[in-house]
């Protein structure tokens, strides 16, 4: 009972800090009349568009759910022993705790918190970064191509540090089966089910990428638009960040990518949608039964 009642504190530390956090993004955030002006200009097409993303969070979340439990899976060596109820759970769990971790550190040991299982967790959660991280490398890579307006904004250096991200997934992809044997299983099939399955995921956050943009008037060049949009996660991915900096850096690079000022406010308002709604939902999903 001392490690059920210990745990369950560490839980609700994290969400307390989570909403002291939000209170906190909430009171400081220093844009509120260009967001109001953006909403008021909308119509109800964009208003729609705007709902579909809303929508489409879940789905977000589902598909994260889906990369977690085939990675749990392959590491227990059990097709299927966790329940999609407790993949969800997890997953919306691990939000919080990324979002109050620098670089979202805490988001595997928040799950491996739940699971009970640290060394598996842990190494399975190393497993999906770098697939995550690699599908999204590799999709912005091929949309950079098309891009030479953004390639010449980024310059020399910034693609050197873009060939460094490479070669270091390279090394990853070559040494995680040996490294982490001792703990899971991990072979080039779970390494291409998983980058596949993070593609997916990548698809789901364009699709809603785009809608925010269409919805705050952020698209003038829809070909434009929709072969950037690989790219701004890219670049998202690629600099260096902590939680409490994300909004301005996703605003930043939205501007760069897409042109607009009203871009930037539409990487802000997908943030919310994507990463501060899980955190809101969690509490009603913390009682699902495994």
């Amino acid at each position: 009972m001392e490690k059920k009642t210990l745990l369950h504190t560490i839980e609700w530390i994290i969400a307390l800090a989570v909403c002291a956090y939000l209170v906190w993004r909430i009171a400081t955030y220093d844009d509120y009349d260009s967001l109001l002006a953006a909403l008021r200009n909308m119509s109800w097409p964009h208003y729609l568009a705007l709902a579909l993303c809303v929508i489409l969070m879940p789905l977000n979340m589902t598909i994260e759910a889906w990369r977690w439990r085939t990675l749990m899976a392959n590491g227990e060596g059990t097709n299927g022993r966790m329940s999609w109820r407790e993949a969800h759970r997890q997953v919306y769990y691990s939000k919080m705790a990324g979002l109050i971790t620098p670089w979202r550190l805490g988001e595997y040991p928040a799950r491996a918190l739940l699971q009970g299982e640290w060394k598996q967790t842990l190494s399975m959660g190393a497993v999906g970064s770098a697939t995550m991280t690699a599908a999204i490398v590799l999709a912005g890579i091929i949309a950079l191509a098309f891009s030479p307006s953004v390639l010449t904004y980024l310059g020399g250096s910034y693609l050197y540090a873009l060939l460094a991200v490479v070669l270091v997934l390279c090394l990853l992809f070559g040494l995680m089966p040996k490294m982490l044997r001792r703990w899971v299983v991990v072979n080039n099939d779970l390494l291409i089910r998983s980058t596949a399955q993070s593609l997916v995921r990548l698809g789901c956050w364009c699709v809603q990428l785009a809608l925010v943009l269409y919805a705050l008037g952020a698209i003038t060049n829809y070909q434009f638009a929709i072969t950037n949009l690989p790219v701004y996660y890219l670049l998202v991915t690629i600099t260096p960040n902590v939680p409490i900096a994300e909004v301005g850096v996703r605003g930043a690079w939205a501007i760069v990518v897409f042109g607009t000022m009203n871009a930037a406010l539409a990487g802000v308002l997908l943030w919310v949608i994507n990463t501060l709604l899980p955190c809101l939902i969690w509490p009603f999903l913390r009682k699902f039964p495994k």
